[in-house]
């Protein structure tokens, strides 16, 4: 994660050529790495869905101008950049990168790349987000890079180690299906892609002539295996090397074993839930007789803070994460840039989450349906029944729906749920990452709110957003973005619960390191002695 001392240094037939070589013949059973996912995928289309799991394979085969290493940014495919004006960047890129298919990469690629992104037909949820301080894009020659901003735009690189520069001559005029296929799947980074089967796996092969030195794997396979019992069961049977988003039932028995072992490292990522605050009535929330309601009560502040307060959000931790989660009561981590000490985790306080209900005008409480998905996010569905629990508790009576990630996906993103979970990872390592994504008032044109699922509008939180991303001074800028916390959190903009940790498991002989946020990788992945 970023910390304060830290933040301050962020100041068609030749594809098909491509793909043949990275077929070639299998290699030895100790160069290949077998790793299990429990973040479904949707693409191999980097510039897609701003999901984990797309996020974790399309580090792979693609790169970024710039890296950020558990927070700390390191050259990319850009070997540096500066600051000329207050909104104007540089970026001098490499000059010795070739894509997969042997073609030089040029600034011209990274320009396409930062202009394709923000409007990939399909997106669930955009990378338009990063972008959106983008005025404009030059290169005054093919390893330069000119970036003019709106306005101060001191998060630009940052931004940039986000979002995946593609092939304009592999991408342009392809679809995400194109990339599914492997047409387009021309990219930069460590391994070539060789093949992908939704739902089941993914395979890559070495790039030889990485430009950032020889890959540790000469295969690497991404099984993708949404159950938790059933990817320790894998592990356990040396069906996979590495898995992901380890079960917290599983934690103590692996430690037990000598076959296998256990890498717990602290999380950015947050379970929220996220209240739809539109005004209009939705058909997941009724009366407390189960007739229709002339408002949506989760409009009302008072109902948000009401529904907070009656959490216990210490004994969720403890009993569904078995401490491998810490209690929230804001989006960010203690110790992490923008985190606001003033914001304590709420105590649970049945007894004024129903004086607030009152006041608010349903003293009776009211029906409500939480939705949230089956297959995606670590003890999920059982928090969600625990909330449920809760909130019935104070007269809101609320049933869970569970229902598979594709399904869940794009009727959140609509905005049709009343209230919905979303567990959020938080990439950049600071707080305006959420404001601009999960928070900031939902429209696509000006690149914000793309995950807002709960329509959530504060033109104060906006106005906070808007003064964050352009400060230059890291002091001025983090006391703002604490500022924002308190907004949103005394306006109940959304419920955060706890932060993961996260948890990789892996078969003796191999360690596990984290590289950002929650992501998963190849690279992550070592040989021990």
């Amino acid at each position: 994660m970023i910390s304060r001392r830290a933040l301050p240094s962020l100041l068609a037939l030749p594809a098909l050529a491509g793909a043949a070589r990275a077929q070639g013949s299998r290699p030895a059973p100790d160069d290949r790495l077998t790793i299990a996912f429990g973040d479904p995928v949707s693409s191999i289309d980097p510039q897609l869905n701003n999901f984990g799991g797309d996020r974790s394979v399309s580090l792979h085969a693609f790169d970024f101008l710039v890296e950020n290493h558990n927070g700390t940014l390191r050259p990319g495919l850009a070997k540096s950049w500066k600051l000329i004006d207050p909104t104007t960047w540089e970026f001098t890129l490499r000059d010795d990168v070739r894509w997969h298919d042997g073609r030089p990469f040029t600034a011209d690629d990274a320009i396409f790349s930062y202009r394709r992104a923000p409007e990939v037909p399909g997106s669930a949820s955009s990378y338009g987000g990063y972008l959106r301080e983008i005025a404009g894009l030059e290169a005054p020659d093919p390893h330069r890079l000119i970036v003019r901003t709106h306005g101060p735009a001191p998060l630009t690189p940052l931004n940039f180690a986000s979002v995946s520069i593609v092939a304009r001559h592999a991408t342009e005029g392809a679809t995400s299906a194109d990339f599914n296929s492997g047409k387009a799947a021309i990219g930069t980074g460590p391994y070539r892609f060789v093949s992908y089967s939704p739902g089941d796996r993914i395979v890559f092969r070495r790039n030889d002539e990485y430009w950032g030195g020889r890959p540790a794997w000469a295969e690497v396979t991404i099984r993708l295996i949404p159950n938790a019992a059933a990817r320790t069961a894998a592990l356990l049977s040396g069906d996979v090397d590495v898995i992901e988003r380890v079960s917290v039932a599983d934690v103590d028995s692996i430690r037990r074993r000598q076959d296998v072992e256990l890498f717990a490292h602290p999380g950015l990522r947050v379970l929220l839930l996220c209240p739809n605050a539109a005004p209009e009535p939705n058909p997941f929330v009724q009366a407390a007789d189960g007739s229709p309601l002339a408002r949506n009560p989760l409009s009302d502040a008072k109902v948000r803070r009401a529904l907070s307060l009656a959490l216990d959000r210490r004994g969720l931790a403890e009993r569904l994460l078995q401490g491998q989660a810490v209690p929230a009561g804001q989006w960010m981590p203690e110790g992490s840039f923008g985190y606001e000490p003033a914001l304590p985790v709420p105590a649970q306080d049945p007894e004024s989450a129903r004086r607030l209900l009152a006041e608010a005008g349903f003293p009776d409480g009211f029906r409500l349906t939480l939705h949230v998905p089956s297959d995606r996010y670590i003890r999920g569905p059982e928090t969600a029944q625990a909330v449920a629990q809760a909130w019935t508790r104070i007269g809101v009576r609320t049933t869970v729906e569970n229902m598979p990630w594709a399904t869940f996906s794009g009727r959140a993103a609509g905005g049709q749920f009343a209230m919905s979970v979303l567990a959020w990872g938080n990439g950049t390592g600071e707080a305006s990452y959420a404001l601009v994504n999960v928070i900031g008032s939902y429209d696509p044109a000006k690149g914000r709110g793309a995950s807002n699922w709960g329509r959530y509008a504060s033109q104060e939180a906006d106005r906070l957003l808007e003064a964050a991303v352009r400060e230059l001074d890291d002091g001025k800028r983090e006391a703002i973005l604490q500022e924002s916390a308190r907004l949103v959190m005394g306006e109940g903009g959304i419920i955060p619960i706890f932060h993961y940790r996260n948890l990789w498991a892996a078969r003796r002989g191999l360690s596990v390191s984290p590289l950002v946020s929650d992501r998963t990788a190849a690279m992550m992945v070592r040989r021990e002695g």
